[in-house]
Protein backbone atom coordinates (compact mmCIF):
# COMPACT_ATOMS: atom_id res chain seq x y z
CA UNK A 1 0.00 0.00 0.00
CA UNK A 2 1.13 3.50 -1.19
CA UNK A 3 1.81 5.49 2.34
CA UNK A 4 0.68 8.74 1.03
CA UNK A 5 -2.91 7.04 0.28
CA UNK A 6 -5.65 8.17 2.80
CA UNK A 7 -8.00 5.48 4.44
CA UNK A 8 -11.07 4.83 3.66
CA UNK A 9 -14.11 5.97 4.63
CA UNK A 10 -16.52 3.04 3.61
CA UNK A 11 -16.50 1.47 6.63
CA UNK A 12 -17.79 4.18 8.70
CA UNK A 13 -20.33 4.86 6.40
CA UNK A 14 -21.93 1.55 7.19
CA UNK A 15 -21.99 1.66 10.69
CA UNK A 16 -23.34 4.84 10.78
CA UNK A 17 -26.40 3.36 8.46
CA UNK A 18 -26.50 0.61 10.84
CA UNK A 19 -27.22 2.79 14.02
CA UNK A 20 -29.31 4.92 11.82
CA UNK A 21 -31.53 1.92 10.99
CA UNK A 22 -31.43 0.69 14.36
CA UNK A 23 -32.90 4.09 16.03
CA UNK A 24 -35.43 4.29 13.23
CA UNK A 25 -36.38 0.46 13.74
CA UNK A 26 -36.94 1.06 17.35
CA UNK A 27 -38.63 4.28 17.04
CA UNK A 28 -41.33 2.76 14.90
CA UNK A 29 -41.95 0.07 17.16
CA UNK A 30 -42.19 2.23 19.75
CA UNK A 31 -44.34 4.54 17.93
CA UNK A 32 -46.36 1.31 17.29
CA UNK A 33 -47.02 0.17 20.67
CA UNK A 34 -48.02 3.82 21.74
CA UNK A 35 -50.73 3.34 18.40
CA UNK A 36 -51.75 0.35 19.65
CA UNK A 37 -52.32 0.78 23.23
CA UNK A 38 -54.26 4.20 22.52
CA UNK A 39 -56.51 2.28 19.82
CA UNK A 40 -57.48 -1.06 21.53
CA UNK A 41 -59.88 0.67 23.99
CA UNK A 42 -61.54 2.32 21.74
CA UNK A 43 -61.71 -1.06 19.81
CA UNK A 44 -62.76 -2.81 22.82
CA UNK A 45 -65.81 0.03 23.19
CA UNK A 46 -66.54 -0.46 19.90
CA UNK A 47 -66.78 -4.15 19.90
CA UNK A 48 -69.08 -3.79 23.43
CA UNK A 49 -71.13 -1.78 21.93
CA UNK A 50 -71.55 -3.69 19.12
CA UNK A 51 -72.06 -6.73 21.84
CA UNK A 52 -75.18 -4.73 23.19
CA UNK A 53 -76.42 -3.23 20.01
CA UNK A 54 -77.02 -6.77 19.35
CA UNK A 55 -78.31 -7.66 22.90
CA UNK A 56 -80.56 -4.98 23.17
CA UNK A 57 -83.84 -7.24 22.17
CA UNK A 58 -83.01 -9.79 25.25
CA UNK A 59 -83.67 -7.68 28.47
CA UNK A 60 -82.14 -8.28 32.03
CA UNK A 61 -84.01 -9.52 34.63
CA UNK A 62 -83.52 -10.03 38.15
CA UNK A 63 -84.68 -13.86 39.27
CA UNK A 64 -85.84 -15.27 43.18
CA UNK A 65 -86.56 -18.46 44.42
CA UNK A 66 -89.30 -19.06 46.28
CA UNK A 67 -89.03 -19.21 49.91
CA UNK A 68 -90.92 -22.03 52.06
CA UNK A 69 -92.07 -21.45 55.40
CA UNK A 70 -90.19 -24.66 57.26
CA UNK A 71 -91.41 -25.78 60.56
CA UNK A 72 -94.75 -23.10 60.68
CA UNK A 73 -96.41 -22.58 64.16
CA UNK A 74 -100.32 -24.31 64.39
CA UNK A 75 -102.23 -21.15 64.68
CA UNK A 76 -103.71 -19.58 67.29
CA UNK A 77 -107.37 -18.22 67.58
CA UNK A 78 -108.42 -15.71 70.34
CA UNK A 79 -110.80 -17.32 72.86
CA UNK A 80 -113.20 -15.65 75.33
CA UNK A 81 -113.82 -17.24 79.10
CA UNK A 82 -117.27 -17.11 80.72
CA UNK A 83 -118.52 -17.96 83.84
CA UNK A 84 -120.69 -21.63 83.87
CA UNK A 85 -123.64 -20.70 84.29
CA UNK A 86 -124.69 -16.38 85.33
CA UNK A 87 -127.87 -15.05 85.86
CA UNK A 88 -129.11 -11.31 86.35
CA UNK A 89 -131.48 -11.22 89.52
CA UNK A 90 -134.81 -8.98 88.23
CA UNK A 91 -137.33 -8.16 90.73
CA UNK A 92 -140.40 -10.17 90.67
CA UNK A 93 -142.61 -7.94 92.91
CA UNK A 94 -143.17 -4.76 93.10
CA UNK A 95 -142.54 -2.33 95.98
CA UNK A 96 -139.31 -0.79 97.56
CA UNK A 97 -135.92 -2.36 98.75
CA UNK A 98 -136.52 -3.01 102.23
CA UNK A 99 -133.24 -4.44 102.90
CA UNK A 100 -129.95 -5.98 100.78
CA UNK A 101 -128.36 -8.73 102.60
CA UNK A 102 -124.94 -9.93 100.14
CA UNK A 103 -122.29 -7.45 98.40
CA UNK A 104 -120.40 -7.15 95.67
CA UNK A 105 -117.98 -10.10 95.59
CA UNK A 106 -120.02 -12.20 98.23
CA UNK A 107 -120.11 -16.28 97.66
CA UNK A 108 -123.71 -17.70 98.12
CA UNK A 109 -125.12 -20.67 98.13
CA UNK A 110 -128.93 -21.43 96.28
CA UNK A 111 -131.54 -20.34 98.35
CA UNK A 112 -129.58 -17.70 100.35
CA UNK A 113 -131.32 -14.73 101.00
CA UNK A 114 -130.25 -11.29 98.41
CA UNK A 115 -132.60 -8.78 99.68
CA UNK A 116 -136.32 -8.00 100.68
CA UNK A 117 -138.68 -6.30 99.10
CA UNK A 118 -141.78 -4.51 101.24
CA UNK A 119 -145.09 -4.25 99.03
CA UNK A 120 -148.04 -3.43 101.11
CA UNK A 121 -149.83 -3.35 98.38
CA UNK A 122 -149.50 -7.31 97.36
CA UNK A 123 -150.15 -7.84 101.01
CA UNK A 124 -153.50 -6.49 100.77
CA UNK A 125 -154.32 -7.84 97.52
CA UNK A 126 -153.83 -11.19 99.22
CA UNK A 127 -156.15 -10.17 101.71
CA UNK A 128 -158.64 -9.57 99.83
CA UNK A 129 -158.25 -12.77 97.63
CA UNK A 130 -158.32 -14.72 101.01
CA UNK A 131 -161.34 -13.42 101.71
CA UNK A 132 -162.66 -13.74 98.35
CA UNK A 133 -161.64 -17.44 98.65
CA UNK A 134 -163.61 -17.79 102.24
CA UNK A 135 -166.82 -16.34 100.51
CA UNK A 136 -166.70 -18.57 97.58
CA UNK A 137 -166.45 -21.82 100.19
CA UNK A 138 -168.96 -20.93 101.87
CA UNK A 139 -171.26 -20.59 98.96
CA UNK A 140 -170.20 -23.70 97.38
CA UNK A 141 -171.20 -25.00 101.12
CA UNK A 142 -174.88 -23.57 101.02
CA UNK A 143 -174.86 -24.89 97.10
CA UNK A 144 -173.84 -28.27 98.47
CA UNK A 145 -176.52 -28.25 101.12
CA UNK A 146 -179.54 -27.13 98.58
CA UNK A 147 -178.58 -29.48 95.84
CA UNK A 148 -178.11 -32.80 97.99
CA UNK A 149 -181.71 -31.23 99.58
CA UNK A 150 -183.30 -30.83 96.20
CA UNK A 151 -182.24 -34.29 94.97
CA UNK A 152 -183.89 -35.81 97.97
CA UNK A 153 -186.90 -33.96 97.42
CA UNK A 154 -186.82 -35.36 93.71
CA UNK A 155 -187.51 -38.50 94.90
CA UNK A 156 -191.17 -37.65 96.76
CA UNK A 157 -192.13 -35.40 94.16
CA UNK A 158 -191.81 -32.82 96.52
CA UNK A 159 -189.91 -30.54 93.43
CA UNK A 160 -189.54 -30.10 89.97
CA UNK A 161 -186.77 -31.73 87.94
CA UNK A 162 -186.30 -27.74 86.53
CA UNK A 163 -186.00 -26.94 89.87
CA UNK A 164 -183.15 -29.80 90.98
CA UNK A 165 -181.40 -29.14 87.65
CA UNK A 166 -181.10 -25.38 88.50
CA UNK A 167 -179.68 -26.25 92.20
CA UNK A 168 -176.86 -28.86 91.18
CA UNK A 169 -175.99 -26.34 88.27
CA UNK A 170 -175.98 -23.42 90.76
CA UNK A 171 -173.29 -25.99 92.92
CA UNK A 172 -170.64 -26.21 89.67
CA UNK A 173 -170.99 -22.34 89.42
CA UNK A 174 -170.16 -22.35 92.82
CA UNK A 175 -167.57 -24.51 93.17
CA UNK A 176 -165.35 -23.04 90.14
CA UNK A 177 -165.89 -19.68 91.64
CA UNK A 178 -164.03 -21.42 94.95
CA UNK A 179 -161.91 -22.84 92.60
CA UNK A 180 -160.64 -19.42 90.81
CA UNK A 181 -160.62 -17.49 94.12
CA UNK A 182 -157.99 -20.42 95.52
CA UNK A 183 -156.17 -19.37 92.01
CA UNK A 184 -155.99 -15.92 93.01
CA UNK A 185 -154.84 -16.71 96.24
CA UNK A 186 -151.89 -19.23 95.21
CA UNK A 187 -150.81 -16.53 92.62
CA UNK A 188 -150.29 -13.42 95.12
CA UNK A 189 -148.85 -15.97 97.68
CA UNK A 190 -146.15 -16.36 95.24
CA UNK A 191 -146.25 -12.90 94.22
CA UNK A 192 -145.27 -12.50 98.09
CA UNK A 193 -142.86 -15.26 97.82
CA UNK A 194 -141.15 -13.17 95.43
CA UNK A 195 -140.48 -10.00 97.83
CA UNK A 196 -137.87 -12.40 99.33
CA UNK A 197 -134.83 -12.39 96.39
CA UNK A 198 -133.18 -15.44 96.38
CA UNK A 199 -129.98 -17.09 94.95
CA UNK A 200 -131.15 -19.50 92.56
CA UNK A 201 -127.75 -21.16 92.54
CA UNK A 202 -124.47 -21.43 94.48
CA UNK A 203 -122.03 -18.49 93.30
CA UNK A 204 -120.44 -14.76 93.19
CA UNK A 205 -122.54 -11.41 93.56
CA UNK A 206 -120.71 -9.84 90.72
CA UNK A 207 -122.83 -6.33 90.53
CA UNK A 208 -125.39 -4.89 93.02
CA UNK A 209 -127.30 -2.47 91.65
CA UNK A 210 -129.93 -1.66 94.51
CA UNK A 211 -129.71 0.29 97.97
CA UNK A 212 -132.73 0.67 100.71
CA UNK A 213 -135.80 2.55 100.01
CA UNK A 214 -135.40 1.99 96.20
CA UNK A 215 -138.75 1.54 94.28
CA UNK A 216 -138.68 -1.36 92.19
CA UNK A 217 -141.15 -2.93 89.55
CA UNK A 218 -142.71 -6.26 88.94
CA UNK A 219 -141.22 -7.20 84.93
CA UNK A 220 -138.64 -4.00 84.79
CA UNK A 221 -135.53 -5.30 83.12
CA UNK A 222 -133.15 -3.31 85.58
CA UNK A 223 -131.30 -5.85 87.77
CA UNK A 224 -131.22 -6.04 91.22
CA UNK A 225 -128.09 -8.51 91.11
CA UNK A 226 -125.52 -9.97 89.15
CA UNK A 227 -124.87 -13.66 90.21
CA UNK A 228 -122.30 -16.16 87.79
CA UNK A 229 -121.12 -19.55 89.27
CA UNK A 230 -117.31 -19.46 88.21
CA UNK A 231 -116.24 -23.14 89.58
CA UNK A 232 -116.33 -23.87 86.24
CA UNK A 233 -115.56 -21.42 83.15
CA UNK A 234 -116.47 -22.36 79.61
CA UNK A 235 -114.11 -20.95 77.06
CA UNK A 236 -115.77 -19.94 73.17
CA UNK A 237 -113.38 -19.85 70.79
CA UNK A 238 -114.85 -18.74 66.65
CA UNK A 239 -112.91 -21.52 64.39
CA UNK A 240 -112.38 -20.24 60.59
CA UNK A 241 -113.63 -23.16 57.95
CA UNK A 242 -110.64 -24.00 56.90
CA UNK A 243 -110.40 -25.75 60.62
CA UNK A 244 -113.38 -26.37 61.58
CA UNK A 245 -113.92 -29.09 58.44
CA UNK A 246 -111.26 -31.22 60.68
CA UNK A 247 -112.46 -30.67 64.19
CA UNK A 248 -113.50 -33.54 66.12
CA UNK A 249 -114.93 -33.73 69.54
CA UNK A 250 -113.40 -34.15 72.34
CA UNK A 251 -110.19 -32.82 70.30
CA UNK A 252 -107.13 -32.06 72.26
CA UNK A 253 -106.54 -28.50 72.25
CA UNK A 254 -103.89 -26.14 73.96
CA UNK A 255 -105.51 -23.14 76.65
CA UNK A 256 -103.02 -19.61 76.66
CA UNK A 257 -104.21 -17.68 79.61
CA UNK A 258 -103.45 -14.04 79.50
CA UNK A 259 -101.02 -12.21 76.61
CA UNK A 260 -98.22 -14.45 77.83
CA UNK A 261 -97.28 -17.99 76.18
CA UNK A 262 -95.48 -18.23 79.92
CA UNK A 263 -97.90 -21.17 80.60
CA UNK A 264 -100.07 -23.52 78.84
CA UNK A 265 -102.84 -25.36 79.72
CA UNK A 266 -104.16 -28.84 78.04
CA UNK A 267 -107.89 -28.43 77.29
CA UNK A 268 -110.44 -30.86 74.92
CA UNK A 269 -113.47 -29.30 72.57
CA UNK A 270 -116.45 -29.90 74.82
CA UNK A 271 -118.85 -29.43 72.19
CA UNK A 272 -120.05 -27.31 68.94
CA UNK A 273 -121.93 -25.35 67.62
CA UNK A 274 -123.05 -27.74 64.81
CA UNK A 275 -123.10 -25.40 61.55
CA UNK A 276 -120.72 -22.01 60.54
CA UNK A 277 -122.21 -18.45 61.77
CA UNK A 278 -123.34 -16.92 57.99
CA UNK A 279 -121.90 -13.88 58.58
CA UNK A 280 -118.34 -15.37 59.56
CA UNK A 281 -118.25 -17.90 58.30
CA UNK A 282 -116.76 -19.34 61.76
CA UNK A 283 -117.92 -22.53 64.10
CA UNK A 284 -118.29 -21.63 67.42
CA UNK A 285 -116.28 -23.74 69.96
CA UNK A 286 -116.53 -24.78 73.26
CA UNK A 287 -113.97 -25.78 76.10
CA UNK A 288 -114.61 -26.75 80.22
CA UNK A 289 -112.23 -25.89 82.36
CA UNK A 290 -112.16 -26.23 86.07
CA UNK A 291 -111.64 -23.19 88.18
CA UNK A 292 -112.45 -24.25 91.95
CA UNK A 293 -109.17 -23.00 92.78
CA UNK A 294 -109.94 -19.78 91.30
CA UNK A 295 -107.11 -19.20 88.75
CA UNK A 296 -109.57 -17.96 85.86
CA UNK A 297 -111.33 -14.54 85.63
CA UNK A 298 -114.93 -14.82 83.51
CA UNK A 299 -114.80 -12.73 80.82
CA UNK A 300 -111.19 -12.16 80.60
CA UNK A 301 -108.84 -12.64 77.42
CA UNK A 302 -107.11 -16.22 76.48
CA UNK A 303 -106.21 -18.08 72.97
CA UNK A 304 -106.28 -21.44 72.21
CA UNK A 305 -104.32 -23.45 69.15
CA UNK A 306 -104.38 -26.55 68.11
CA UNK A 307 -100.95 -28.40 67.79
CA UNK A 308 -102.48 -31.01 65.82
CA UNK A 309 -103.52 -28.92 63.02
CA UNK A 310 -100.35 -27.67 62.11
CA UNK A 311 -100.67 -25.79 58.68
CA UNK A 312 -98.93 -27.46 55.32
CA UNK A 313 -96.25 -25.48 54.55
CA UNK A 314 -96.41 -23.25 52.07
CA UNK A 315 -94.01 -21.12 49.57
CA UNK A 316 -93.55 -17.03 49.48
CA UNK A 317 -92.56 -14.74 46.88
CA UNK A 318 -91.91 -11.48 47.36
CA UNK A 319 -94.72 -9.17 46.72
CA UNK A 320 -93.38 -6.86 44.05
CA UNK A 321 -93.22 -10.27 41.63
CA UNK A 322 -96.76 -10.78 40.96
CA UNK A 323 -98.58 -9.68 38.18
CA UNK A 324 -102.28 -9.21 37.87
CA UNK A 325 -104.28 -9.43 34.81
CA UNK A 326 -107.81 -10.48 34.11
CA UNK A 327 -106.82 -14.21 34.18
CA UNK A 328 -106.00 -14.11 38.01
CA UNK A 329 -102.46 -13.62 39.77
CA UNK A 330 -99.54 -14.65 38.04
CA UNK A 331 -95.60 -14.43 38.41
CA UNK A 332 -93.06 -14.86 35.64
CA UNK A 333 -91.09 -17.44 35.63
CA UNK A 334 -87.79 -18.12 34.00
CA UNK A 335 -86.80 -21.48 32.12
CA UNK A 336 -83.85 -23.80 31.92
CA UNK A 337 -83.28 -21.79 27.99
CA UNK A 338 -84.03 -18.52 29.56
CA UNK A 339 -87.38 -18.02 28.16
CA UNK A 340 -90.03 -16.39 30.17
CA UNK A 341 -93.47 -18.31 31.06
CA UNK A 342 -96.17 -16.27 32.67
CA UNK A 343 -97.44 -18.92 35.46
CA UNK A 344 -100.96 -18.84 37.36
CA UNK A 345 -100.64 -18.94 40.74
CA UNK A 346 -103.14 -19.29 44.00
CA UNK A 347 -102.53 -16.77 46.71
CA UNK A 348 -102.43 -17.41 50.46
CA UNK A 349 -101.96 -14.77 52.72
CA UNK A 350 -100.82 -11.33 52.41
CA UNK A 351 -98.11 -10.90 54.79
CA UNK A 352 -97.03 -7.83 53.59
CA UNK A 353 -92.98 -7.67 51.72
CA UNK A 354 -93.79 -11.33 51.03
CA UNK A 355 -97.13 -13.03 49.84
CA UNK A 356 -98.41 -16.67 50.35
CA UNK A 357 -98.53 -19.34 47.18
CA UNK A 358 -100.70 -21.82 47.80
CA UNK A 359 -100.47 -23.28 44.27
CA UNK A 360 -98.65 -22.87 41.03
CA UNK A 361 -95.12 -23.01 41.80
CA UNK A 362 -92.13 -24.85 43.25
CA UNK A 363 -89.14 -24.31 45.29
CA UNK A 364 -86.76 -24.16 42.70
CA UNK A 365 -89.02 -22.23 39.80
CA UNK A 366 -86.87 -18.97 39.07
CA UNK A 367 -89.10 -15.82 39.53
CA UNK A 368 -89.19 -12.63 38.00
CA UNK A 369 -88.35 -9.68 40.28
CA UNK A 370 -90.31 -6.53 40.06
CA UNK A 371 -91.16 -7.38 36.28
CA UNK A 372 -92.01 -4.43 33.65
CA UNK A 373 -95.35 -4.10 32.10
CA UNK A 374 -93.57 -5.52 28.66
CA UNK A 375 -93.02 -8.89 29.62
CA UNK A 376 -94.93 -11.29 28.36
CA UNK A 377 -95.04 -15.08 28.15
CA UNK A 378 -91.91 -16.98 25.36
CA UNK A 379 -89.81 -13.78 25.90
CA UNK A 380 -86.53 -14.88 25.75
CA UNK A 381 -84.17 -12.87 28.80
CA UNK A 382 -80.98 -12.62 30.47
CA UNK A 383 -80.66 -13.06 34.06
CA UNK A 384 -78.58 -10.36 35.72
CA UNK A 385 -76.06 -11.71 38.25
CA UNK A 386 -76.87 -10.50 41.96
CA UNK A 387 -74.48 -8.74 44.26
CA UNK A 388 -74.44 -11.81 46.12
CA UNK A 389 -73.20 -13.91 43.35
CA UNK A 390 -70.76 -11.84 41.83
CA UNK A 391 -68.77 -12.24 45.38
CA UNK A 392 -65.81 -14.36 44.63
Amino acid sequence: MNPSTPPSREPQNNARTVRLGRWALAAFVLVAVLWYLGAAPKWKARADTADRARQTDVPYVLVTHPSGTNGPEAATFPAELKAWTEAQILPRASGYIRAWHVDLGARVKAGELLAEIEAPELEQELAKARADLAHAEAATSLAETTSARWQDLLKTAGVSEQETAEKVADLALKKAAGESARASVRRLEQLIGFTRVTAPFDGMVTARRLDVGELVSSGSTRELFHLADTSRIRIFVHLPQSLASTLATHQAAELIPGETATRVIPVHVARTGGQLDAATRTLLVEFDVDNAKGEFIAGSFARVRFPENRPESVLTVPANSLVFHSEGPQVGVVRNDNVVEMRRITLGRDLGPVVEVRAGLAAADRVVMNPSDSLHDGQAVQIRPTAAARKP
